[in-house]
């Protein structure tokens, strides 16, 4: 009764705030507090940038001109770790019409199931100040094959690069206003990981032990040796 009568209270206590605040006043202090420093990126270029904070959360990148040299990334990356050309994808528009002959890549459309060992998401955007990459989740991206696979491999357009967090969800309130709200928006920034348990790093706790990206565009000559020797310094 007495955790009641208190959760009465408190409600009551913001009901009558929210009744006397003054919407002007509150803008006005709002801006007053000014805007956050925007954060200084490891490199010029955003490409470099992005690639240089993916290779520090522990991902691991390649970097394509076109999608038929997308496609031979992801074949070379799936030999590579499971000596396969299958893997599962999602009902992205996008990654329907990759030229998955190019790479003789066999996707399966549709939601990770047990036992599949990739996956391929392509990405909505990069963001060049953390390395992270976002999706959203639905028919087109089901939330399992960001989770449930042992290597999760991405597709980021360089078109779709933005400088930080801020730029980040300001693109992410414009596509909700065109085209709704999604299901999901997941913000990825490396394999999965986790050092709850006697401060050791533990990967693929609760989702991928590995993390691929593959940036498909235009892209500086130089970016990726830049990046790799930037990480390793």
């Amino acid at each position: 009764m007495a955790q009641d009568s208190a959760r009465t209270e408190l409600m009551g206590k913001l009901q009558r705030a929210c009744q006397n605040a003054q919407p002007a006043r509150i803008y006005a202090e709002l801006n007053s507090l000014g805007e956050a420093p925007s954060p200084t990126l490891p490199a010029s270029s955003l490409c470099e940038a992005f690639l240089i904070n993916v290779l520090k959360n522990q991902g691991t990148v390649a970097c394509t001109s076109n999608r038929s040299e997308a496609v031979k990334a992801v074949a070379e990356h799936l030999h590579s770790r499971f000596r396969t050309r299958k893997l599962v994808a999602g009902n992205d528009p996008r990654l329907a019409a990759m030229p998955w002959r190019d790479g003789a890549v066999l996707p399966r459309f549709g939601a990770a199931e047990h036992g599949e060992n990739a996956s391929l998401s392509y990405a909505c955007m990069g963001i060049a100040e953390t390395g992270s990459i976002v999706t959203y989740t639905g028919k087109s991206n089901p939330a399992a094959n960001n989770l449930l696979v042992e290597d999760h491999i991405v597709l980021v357009d360089t078109a779709t690069l933005v400088a930080t967090l801020d730029d980040a969800w300001t693109q992410i309130n414009k596509d909700q206003q065109e085209s709704g709200r999604p299901r999901g928006i997941n913000f990825i920034s490396g394999p999965s990981s986790t050092a709850d348990i006697e401060a050791q790093l533990v990967k693929g706790a609760h989702g991928p032990r590995s993390w691929h990206v593959i940036l498909l565009g235009e892209i500086p000559e130089d970016a990726l040796s830049n990046a790799r020797n930037a990480t390793e310094a």
